[in-house]
């Protein structure tokens, strides 16, 4: 008896795969968050739960501590919500804690800062941004700061009024940057995340790109010190200088996301750095595919490939901790996609066979 116990104790614990969660932007019975495991040796995913206490969800975020996930309710409603669950198990359950108005409609984007404490969220139509406190218990306070963006930009289409598209929070937790489409702004806030207040930064309160760029996501570099915008209405992807200490940027070049001889309309999506800091990747929406880059040592994009999304309208993007996957969701595609990325030269092939999710919109990954 002595010998089995032993023999026991000594085989090894193994820990359990990764859960990567999928919104899907619907109504009705297809709406929800999807939850899979990731097989990180294979690249594969396996179906494990669906949470249906949600509609619209078109964004997710996870808190740093992987305990809580917020998404965003009812898009498109006359009134948009951001709802706080509770992550329950490995496999994926969510129990919904409660939800607060966004104070903008088509809210299309939300994070959560470094220490867990606030939440901040992006409303597109209504063109302005909106904080909240978290609560002990993960659920979210009533909003704790507000401000409208103004003005209007060279597109009379697209621009007649600010639509704030992302509002990402620095690496130090101090600074708040949200990339405005309808003015060609990323609009620099000061974050006290105790409060979960906002401010305008002092330093710099704006970085004005070139009229008709339209800037829709931004991603900071892995060292802090570089920050890529992809601008959807002129297809490309700006790079700052970023100064931590007092938020301010400070452009220092701009790449095309298309081949030179396309000549359709498409509009980029989405763009994520590995880990290590090597390759940065964007998506093209209407051409279908993803842009890969290599990342000099400056932080100056030289771009690799682009090549076929392997569905309609890529529309975010993961990339797993170890650098080797990079996961694509195709939201009028109805699928995500995986890419094992190539790590010494930074291309990517696709692996496997497209997962179907409806109107797969976001990815976020708890390990």
């Amino acid at each position: 008896m002595r010998t089995i116990l032993l023999a026991l104790l000594a085989v090894p614990a193994f820990a359990a795969e990764p859960v990567v969660f999928v919104s899907s932007f619907a109504s009705g019975e297809k709406a929800g968050i999807h939850a899979f495991g990731f097989d990180t040796e294979k690249g594969t995913l396996k179906p494990l739960k669906r949470a249906t206490d949600v509609q619209s969800p078109f964004f997710i975020a996870l808190s740093p501590d992987r305990r809580f996930l917020y998404s965003i309710d009812e898009f498109g409603g006359k009134d948009n919500f951001v709802a706080a669950f509770a992550i329950e198990s490995r496999g994926g359950d969510l129990k919904p804690l409660n939800r607060q108005n966004t104070g903008g409609t088509a809210s299309c984007f939300l994070e959560v800062d470094p220490t867990g404490r606030c939440v901040l969220v992006a409303n597109y139509n209504s063109g302005n941004v909106t904080s909240f406190p978290v609560k002990s218990d993960g659920s979210l306070g009533k909003a704790s700061s507000f401000f409208q963006h103004s003005g209007s930009s060279a597109d009379p289409q697209r621009q007649k009024g600010p639509n704030a598209h992302c509002f990402v929070i620095s690496p130090n937790g101090k600074h708040a940057l949200a990339a405005d489409l309808g003015i060609d702004k990323v609009m620099i806030y000061t974050l006290d995340a105790a409060t979960a207040k906002l401010a305008p930064n002092t330093a710099q309160s704006f970085a004005k790109l070139t009229p008709g760029s339209g800037p829709r996501h931004l991603t900071f570099h892995p060292n802090g010190k570089l920050v890529y915008l992809i601008n959807e209405l002129a297809n490309t992807i700006t790079v700052f200088d970023w100064n931590a200490s007092e938020g301010k940027l400070k452009e220092k070049q701009t790449i095309a996301t298309l081949p030179k001889d396309f000549i359709d309309k498409s509009y980029t999506a989405d763009l994520k750095i590995t880990p290590d800091g090597r390759y940065l990747y964007g998506t093209n929406r209407g051409h279908d595919s993803l842009a890969s880059y290599r990342i000099a040592k400056d932080g100056t994009l030289t771009l690799l490939s682009i090549q076929p999304s392997r569905g309609k309208g890529p529309q975010n993007l993961l990339i797993t901790p170890d650098s080797r996957w990079l996961l694509c969701a195709n939201m009028p595609g109805n699928n995500v996609v995986v890419f094992q990325i190539d790590t010494t030269s930074g291309g990517i092939t696709p692996k496997g066979q497209p997962v179907g999710v409806p109107m797969a919109s976001c990815i976020r990954w708890m390990e």
